[in-house]
């Protein structure tokens, strides 16, 4: 019987400088162990890519169907695993790699990242799947690569506004401090990426909202259009976000936790003036704040981080974002974690 390939790709939530990394700005990103999603590559004979439960429609009722549509949307995953199948073989021929004769394969996925909340499940089924197509064909991207395949996934493929910070962090992992300088970007597709070694893991939390699942390619969108047209809130607030992420690094280095604590604060505040927040959104950064803990976006929306300075603070936000229907936790960011 074939053996089966099986890799993973961890949740991730951007802790400072996003959404400026679609914008040659800077960020810096964590991976989130505790949630991933594990492609699963057998060799057969005919090529299969199965649907996940997302990409099925069988519902025992409309109410079903309209609930299931409104926290998964309308689109599944199975076109991001198609897509991470084309654009690995277009990558692969135009680096010289001939992977013809390879043998057909089976391919599925399962995940447990919350679906839409800003914790990049997307980006991660299509790492996973990459990482799975690299094992199959024995030929491997390079790693400074692997991000931009991945985006290009989504944006070449698919048509779907993104940037690289997801792609970046998923395949680096821990903590990563991203620079998408607009020369490096445009001469070679990429960003300088480093990762980040803090002697005391920092005291970080995310929470996340399950029923706040939205699509976060609208937002992008609107924001870009926004960009591209030069207004002027837009590209200072991108400018901002890269010096605000300079502060973030140095504090992060520093083990300086109300420097941190101020910069994620700021973050939001920035991104409050260039972006409409939806008032479910704006509440779980109220309670977190209202509790003493700094709060953000992880992502889009859906989901939060920033940092608390004792446990008697976090547990106090915890329980208030419980309050609201939030799950609270620190995240797993280290694969073995630091002293």
């Amino acid at each position: 019987m074939p053996q089966a390939i099986q890799t993973r790709a961890f949740a991730r939530a951007g802790l400072v400088g996003n959404p400026s990394d679609g914008y040659f700005g800077k960020t810096i990103s964590i991976i989130v162990r505790d949630f991933g999603v594990t492609a699963t590559l057998t060799p057969a004979e005919r090529l299969t890519i199965e649907p996940s439960p997302a990409d099925l429609c069988d519902h025992d009722s409309v109410d079903e169907f309209l609930r299931h549509t409104k926290l998964m949307g309308y689109y599944g995953a199975l076109r991001l695993m198609k897509a991470a199948v084309a654009r690995f073989h277009t990558w692969a021929d135009a680096a010289g790699h001939d992977l013809a004769g390879r043998g057909n394969f089976k391919l599925a996925f399962t995940t447990d990242i919350p679906r839409l909340v800003g914790l990049s499940g997307s980006s991660a089924i299509v790492v996973a799947t990459l990482r799975a197509l690299e094992k199959f064909y024995g030929v491997m991207i390079p790693m400074s690569q692997m991000p931009t395949v991945a985006l290009e996934t989504e944006t070449k493929e698919l048509h779907i506004a993104a940037g690289l910070q997801d792609r970046v962090v998923q395949t680096y992992e821990g903590i990563v401090f991203m620079d998408f300088d607009r020369k490096l970007v445009e001469e070679t597709g990429g960003g300088r990426y480093e990762s980040l070694t803090p002697e005391v893991q920092p005291p970080i939390y995310v929470a996340f909202d399950a029923e706040r699942a939205e699509v976060s390619d609208v937002a992008h969108r609107n924001l870009r259009a926004a960009w591209e047209a030069g207004e002027k809130d837009v590209v200072q607030a991108m400018t901002d976000l890269r010096d605000l992420t300079d502060r973030g690094r140095a504090a992060l280095l520093a083990g300086d936790v109300d420097e941190l604590h101020e910069v994620t604060n700021a973050n939001f505040d920035i991104r409050k003036k260039i972006m409409s927040i939806a008032p479910e959104n704006q509440r779980m950064i109220d309670t977190a704040r209202a509790a003493g803990v700094s709060a953000k976006f992880a992502g889009s929306g859906g989901a939060i981080v920033g940092v608390y300075r004792n446990d008697a603070e976090y547990a106090a936000a915890k329980n208030a974002l419980a309050g609201i229907g939030c799950t609270t936790f620190k995240p797993t960011i280290f694969a073995e974690a630091q002293s």
